[in-house]
């Protein structure tokens, strides 16, 4: 953070106030306190990062093996860790774009940074066994339509009329982007990041089905609450990071033809890297806004932007003191200090113990009580732990970006419908399930909000089926009466305690 902060504004005053402001915003920064082993705990890291050595080269205009070497080193990395990074990238294609479509990025640069993203993804590509959301997702069809762009501009820079220009690379960019996403879904039959699309969707329209339902129904998921944007404005982040925005355009617009003309390499581009890291904040800022859980992309990048503010170019340039700028940037520091440092109390004030006995006494039976080979099948959270505890074969975990996994989770979580027994008994078989791990807590009804529970989800689901006794109550009326003749033939084995139950199928 820094290091950004010192690039992007040209001052290590800056890169000072972007770490104070990040960490005086920690807790809308990042998840990692609530639950380090996420995956997005151990990406994050690299994508700032990426984005830093990014800054740096578009400023600096590097160019050559180095820099393609840097980039990669941070960028396969964050591909590896999480599922989600490469359509972090992919809005930083589109960034690139826009400054490489005004002129404010060299073709020479531009070419260094599009040959670090085919290598970082054919790494990783290889490096996930040929993970094949990796193909179909918007990632790799943007590097193919920036490439293109990058390699036919000196050609269509014969447009001097700057409108058209953008616009024929923008159309370009599009279209062979979007085309490629879906012919390669369509073509190769592929559809792991369908549930993302469906989640979009669902966020806009009436559109709801059970794979949306357990994204939409988490708070991580839902629309950025005010509460966040309420405490970013409080520590002054938000608003200083408006002004910075608004002071560079105006001097931005107001310096610059590169609307109306094309520059065609016979100027010095200058600001590359800080129009590229405001297109960047604005996709973060859209990404947290229809998800919440993504708000850990628009505030480091808040952060960044913030350090304009110390920009010996703006607010007054050279017509300003040096002493008379380190008073202001010493007043500005107070104000952070005076309004972030009771959030930094907050955080370190928070301390805690991971408990759950129930959880340790079902891990002890399964490990004395079933055979190494025995499968499991369960809700997600709960059989990534019997996985990482007891090693047993699982059905289902929380990689719900495999369609398989997908489709296998729905009929897993078919314990929880309205289906007869019998039927689900029998796709439990087909499935090679031995064991089922119930949480009767899994049951429970949300009158506020019906269709966020496992109940109300399979009743949109199966409609069919919506007038039937649940399986829950059958669940549960066997485990309070210890009769397993009303679920026969699953039998309950484990029932020590009102927390887990398990089903031998």
């Amino acid at each position: 953070m820094l290091l950004s902060g010192h690039i992007f504004s040209d001052s290590i005053f800056g890169g000072v106030l972007s770490v104070l402001c990040f960490a005086f915003n920690h807790s809308e920064a990042t998840r990692v306190q609530w639950t380090p082993p996420l995956r997005e705990s151990f990406a994050f890291p690299f994508i700032i990062a990426h984005i830093a050595i990014l800054t740096f080269v578009i400023k600096y205009k590097k160019c050559g093996p180095t820099s393609i070497l840097l980039l990669i080193s941070a960028g396969v990395p964050a591909l590896l860790f999480w599922q989600f990074t490469q359509f972090a990238f992919f809005t930083q294609i589109c960034s690139i774009f826009v400054a490489f479509s005004l002129d404010l990025v060299p073709v020479t640069t531009a070419k260094t940074i599009i040959h670090s993203h085919i290598l970082a993804f054919f790494i990783s590509f290889v490096m996930l066994f040929g993970n094949e959301m990796m193909i179909t997702a918007l990632y790799f069809p943007s590097i193919l339509g920036l490439a293109t762009v990058i390699y036919i501009s000196p050609w269509l820079s014969k447009l001097h009329f700057r409108p058209a220009y953008i616009l024929t690379l923008a159309i370009i960019f599009g279209a062979i982007t979007l085309g490629l996403k879906v012919g390669l879904s369509k073509g190769l039959g592929i559809e792991d990041d369908a549930h993302i699309f469906d989640i979009l969707r669902s966020k806009f329209t009436s559109f709801a089905n059970f794979h949306t339902r357990l994204y939409t129904c988490s708070a991580e998921f839902d629309f950025i609450q005010y509460a966040t944007i309420e405490k970013l404005g409080t520590t002054c982040l938000l608003p200083f990071a408006v002004i910075s925005m608004l002071a560079f355009g105006y001097e931005f617009l107001k310096n610059t033809n590169l609307f109306w003309r094309s520059n065609a390499g016979n100027e010095e581009v200058k600001n590359g890297e800080i129009v590229y890291n405001l297109v960047q904040l604005v996709c973060s800022t859209t990404m947290a806004v229809l998800i919440m859980r993504l708000k850990l992309f628009m505030t480091p990048h808040l952060c960044i932007v913030s350090a304009l503010i110390a920009h010996p170019k703006l607010f007054g340039g050279d017509k300003i003191s040096n002493p008379v700028r380190a008073s202001i940037f010493v007043g500005i520091l107070a104000l952070l200090i005076t309004r972030g440092m009771p959030n930094v109390h907050q955080q370190l004030n928070i301390k805690g113990e991971y408990s759950n006995p129930d959880q340790e006494m079902l891990f002890d039976w399964i490990q004395s009580n079933t055979k190494q080979d025995a499968v499991f099948a369960g809700t997600m959270p709960v059989m990534a732990n019997v996985k990482l505890t007891t090693l047993r074969p699982i059905i289902n975990h929380p990689h719900y970006e495999h369609v398989g996994i997908r489709e296998r989770t729905l009929k897993v979580y078919s314990m929880f419908s309205k289906k007869p027994v019998a039927e689900v008994h029998k796709t439990m078989k087909e499935m090679g399930v031995n064991y089922f791990v119930f949480q009767l807590m899994n049951c429970s009804n949300d009158e506020r909000r019906p269709e966020c529970v496992y109940r109300g989800m399979w009743d949109e689901e199966d409609p069919k089926n919506s007038a039937r006794t649940s399986l829950c109550d059958l669940w549960i009326l066997a485990a309070n009466s210890k009769d397993n003749s009303r679920i026969a033939p699953f039998k309950i084995v484990y029932n020590p305690n009102r927390n887990y139950i398990v089903l031998k199928v």
